[in-house]
């Protein structure tokens, strides 16, 4: 992933530029409602909780996502619980959801494809591989978004609002109650990471193997977790343990609401955060390319292309 600070940087400008539309309308909304007002010179000042309530109890649309939850580690805590709650996101903003979903599904299929040749390749070879397994990817999303929705829709409903409800009914120790929470937390979580790992294992194999078949690549990956379990939970492990160091290192100097910082101090240290993230998120992938090519690798097959004249890394660098 180092390799590849190009990647990195698309994905960014590519976050950036979907989430400033977004920001222009909310930014349009917060100007309307403060005007010249008293209100202004205090917001401009800091947080005023005050005016937030009343912004609050009349915002419409996209307005309605901007809570105190937006502020610092504290988005970081809400979408973590978004995620174990089940909770669905706002109408207004699913529309840039799915922009971004289609859009990464686009890439991903030249991000792997980077990273599985171990080389340098230029945004034409880039953007060529990102189209040919597009709709490969693409019909893989589908069936994602089917298991994600059963997921959300299904199960997740049956632990926290039956099962739960039903086998704690009679306690009478909150802790208790708080306990087996804790663990149906636990256990629906684990099933994301399942389904995370199958399929992104699956978005490997149909890059990696040139497959076509989105349902033959998922039924692959499932036969490439199991059998090699030990090596796919323990780089996800060191991986998991990573985002949580990055978590906590976020959660240290968030500057939050504090009124010493200035706006654009904490701006510039959001988007650090966001940068780290992305960055994360790619090494991810890459690990897991790496990993899959290496127990999977002979001639022929998964392993990484052998440069080649005149394909060669040297080749290039003449050209």
């Amino acid at each position: 992933m180092r390799s590849a600070p190009a990647v990195l940087l698309g994905v960014y400008v590519l976050t950036v530029a979907l989430a400033l539309p977004l920001a222009f309308t909310m930014g349009g909304l917060l100007q309307a409602h403060l005007g010249n007002s008293l209100a202004a010179e205090r917001v401009a000042q800091g947080v005023d909780y005050d005016w937030w309530q009343e912004f609050s109890s009349q915002a419409s649309g996209i307005g309605t996502t901007f809570t105190p939850a937006i502020i610092g580690f504290a988005a970081t805590l809400d979408n973590i619980s978004s995620v174990l709650d089940g909770q669905r996101e706002a109408a207004a903003i699913l529309g840039a959801i799915a922009l971004y979903l289609a859009a990464w599904t686009f890439l991903v299929g030249g991000i792997i494809d980077r990273y599985a040749r171990q080389r340098t390749v230029r945004a034409s070879g880039f953007f060529a591989a990102s189209g040919v397994h597009f709709f490969r990817l693409l019909r893989l999303a589908v069936v994602a978004a089917i298991v994600y929705g059963w997921l959300f829709g299904y199960v997740h409903p049956w632990l926290f609002a039956e099962w739960l409800r039903d086998h704690t009914r009679t306690m009478a120790v909150e802790r208790d109650v708080f306990i087996w929470r804790i663990a149906l937390y636990a256990v629906f979580g684990g099933l994301l990471i399942l389904v995370n790992v199958i399929f992104d294992y699956a978005k490997i194999r149909i890059v990696v193997e040139d497959r076509r078949s989105a349902l033959g690549a998922l039924a692959a990956a499932m036969r490439f977790v199991w059998r090699r379990r030990g090596q796919v939970l323990g780089l996800y492990a060191l991986n998991g343990l990573a985002f949580l160091v990055l978590v906590a290192a976020w959660a240290a100097i968030d500057p939050g609401a504090n009124r010493s910082v200035t706006m654009w101090l904490a701006v510039a240290a959001g988007q650090l955060y966001v940068l780290a993230r992305l960055a994360l998120k790619l090494q991810f992938l890459a690990s897991q390319t790496a990993l899959f090519q290496s127990l999977l690798a002979h001639a022929s097959y998964t392993a990484a292309p052998v440069p080649s004249w005149p394909d060669s890394p040297a080749a290039e660098l003449l050209r």
